[in-house]
């Protein structure tokens, strides 16, 4: 009798076991490389746990800027590391042309997408809408009596000289927009960065007060009262805001500069099935209401709901900053990015 028992309840053990290991080897990972700070906190405590929770999977964000999820996925290419990331537009074009993205599967979520969100044969689309101009310190302003900014030439401003903070454009979607709209307003455009780079140091370089590789240092420096004005997105602006940060957005006379940040599937990634399921959650409606209630993420499906009266004031002017944003011709960009940093290193931040 006790031996009888004895097989039984080994039986049930080894049931016990087998069944805890079916159970591990249905919980999967899956990575997505991601800009750190606001995006990584809104999506994972807001976005991700609706979709770990129904697809039995943890989601484990690869923090960086677009330019570092960019260099770990080219690393990685042969054996890639993880099976979505999100770039800024720019980025992700140099991606798609580098054969590191596949194509998106179709689906309905990709017919609720605003106009021009959908990049080149869908191999990545718009999960974000933004638009880079300019941002200050509401604190000091009031202080100073100066009037809020109206044009990029108001970073060349004399009363400014030590107070502007710039993004370094060879590492900063922002810092590179914001020279590129200089470089404008001094008669060049995409193809020619001449006057841009003959005229920055003397105009606004030599207000600048620290160049920076990201825009993480600049809720520290309005705290301390070091930075007065400095390339921003209105998504970033009302971030610093809601933590008490005096800091207010300003629509350039000029325009802003749209910002995109896309999302792809990564080509030949371990998880190819979860991974386009994850992608496609994440251009719905209700994936993305909920990174506008929780990130000020704004939405790129047109059906996603503002949750809030905030949040609905929030998207009507951004929308009304859209009309005047400038859309950069990133084809011609990336040709000569490379090029560019190097001269920007060299001339600009040396």
């Amino acid at each position: 009798m006790i031996n009888r028992r004895t097989a039984l309840a080994s039986t049930v053990a080894a049931f016990a076991v087998v069944a805890s290991g079916a159970a591990l080897a249905q919980s999967k990972t899956l990575y997505v490389g991601m800009n750190g700070g606001n995006f990584e906190r809104t999506f994972t405590q807001a976005v991700f746990p609706e979709f770990e929770k129904a697809n039995d999977v943890k989601i484990v964000v690869v923090p960086g800027t677009s330019s570092d999820i960019l260099a770990k996925a080219t690393a990685a290419k042969d054996k890639p590391q993880m099976h979505v990331m999100f770039l800024d537009d720019g980025v992700m074009v140099r991606a798609i042309g580098a054969g590191l993205c596949e194509k998106l599967k179709p689906g309905p979520e990709l017919a609720e997408l605003a106009q021009g969100t959908r990049m080149k044969d869908d191999m990545a689309v718009g999960i974000d809408l933004g638009m880079t101009g300019l941002a200050y310190n509401k604190k000091m302003f009031d202080e100073k009596g100066w009037a809020a900014p109206t044009s990029w030439m108001d970073l060349a401003d004399p009363k400014f000289k030590g107070k502007v903070v710039f993004q370094s454009a060879s590492a900063s979607s922002f810092g590179l927009h914001a020279f590129l709209m200089f470089n404008r307003i001094q008669g060049g455009n995409e193809t020619n960065v001449e006057p841009g780079f003959s005229k920055f140091r003397d105009l606004i370089g030599k207000n600048v007060l620290e160049f920076i590789p990201s825009s993480a240092k600049i809720s520290e420096m309005v705290q301390t009262g070091e930075a007065a004005i400095f390339p921003l997105t209105p998504t970033a602006v009302a971030t610093l805001k809601e933590k008490g940060i005096a800091a207010e957005y300003a629509q350039p006379k000029e325009g802003s500069v749209v910002l995109m940040v896309a999302q792809c599937v990564i080509a030949n990634n371990s998880e190819p099935e979860l991974a386009q399921k994850l992608a496609a959650y994440l251009l719905s409606a209700d994936a993305q209401s909920k990174a506008l209630a929780a990130g000020n993420v704004v939405p790129s499906n047109t059906k996603a709901k503002a949750t809030t009266p905030e949040a609905e004031e929030k998207l009507k002017a951004f929308h009304a900053n859209m009309k005047t944003a400038v859309t950069l011709d990133w084809d011609a960009i990336n040709a000569k990015r490379p090029e560019w940093n190097s001269r920007w290193n060299k001339m600009i931040e040396r």
